[in-house]
């Protein structure tokens, strides 16, 4: 059924959601407020944007254009839904494409940042999901997180940034792509439910053609003694400000 909720407590940005296709989750959320948006990053994509939470938090933290892609025409739909509720059709652009033929001659090495939350799992996990547009969005049935980090290296300019969401037990992986591809890991942050369980995700950003030296920050915490930390409080209410370098 689709509905429109609040991004949170987010003023003034709200977003059409599915449950048939997919419903934005904290993954996207921590992403959207982890990535560095510099002052003189001047073309930003997010690839696999589904129904576009990330741009929609993004425009919140920087006055920059922002260009989107999603496979899935009904998350795309949604997505547009969204951009035009909130008066962003200036601000934000979607496509409804395969991020594989967005690659073009004419936009590689055009990006000065590129997000992605891909999907987590590989396409022959146990938690397949029954629902094919569901499963498209995580399981790797259309894009492998390996072929993610290859057309981000193709799009993004030289010295441009990936930062990109996934399982902590995909770090290696996530580090062996960026090396391969020429992006250098330049900053991480595991997010925990509580301090003293297993971290549920890392968040990971990488220059092109960087030079060594990964800073590992400290974890971000969700909830202690049964309560929303403070700084899980402040991001659900106002996005992270801009750190332009």
């Amino acid at each position: 059924m689709e509905v429109i909720n609040d991004i949170l407590g987010y003023k003034n940005r709200k977003i059409y959601q599915n449950d048939d296709y997919f419903l934005f989750s904290l993954d996207s959320i921590m992403l959207a407020n982890f990535v560095t948006i510099r002052k003189r990053d001047k073309k930003i994509l997010d690839l696999g944007t589904g129904n576009g939470v990330i741009p929609l938090i993004m425009t919140l933290r920087c006055d920059k254009k922002i260009e989107c892609v999603e496979i899935q025409k009904p998350l795309y739909e949604l997505a547009m839904k969204s951009i035009k509720y909130n008066n962003l059709d200036d601000r934000i652009v979607p496509y409804n494409m395969d991020m594989k033929d967005f690659v073009t001659s004419n936009n590689c090495n055009q990006y000065d940042l590129i997000t992605c939350n891909p999907p987590f799992f590989k396409n022959y996990d146990k938690f397949l999901n029954e629902i094919n547009e569901k499963a498209i969005a995580r399981h790797e049935i259309k894009i492998t997180l390996e072929e993610v980090i290859s057309i981000s290296s193709k799009l993004l300019s030289n010295d441009g940034n990936l930062a990109i969401a996934n399982r902590p037990d995909r770090l290696v992986e996530m580090i062996e792509y960026m090396r391969k591809f020429k992006i250098e890991p330049k900053r991480m942050r595991f997010v925990y439910e509580t301090i003293d369980k297993e971290s549920t995700l890392v968040l990971l950003e990488g220059q092109k053609n960087g030079k060594g030296g990964l800073k590992i920050e400290k974890p971000f915490i969700l909830k202690e003694n049964g309560c929303d930390t403070l700084e899980y409080t402040k991001i659900k209410e106002v996005p992270n400000e801009t750190k332009e370098l």
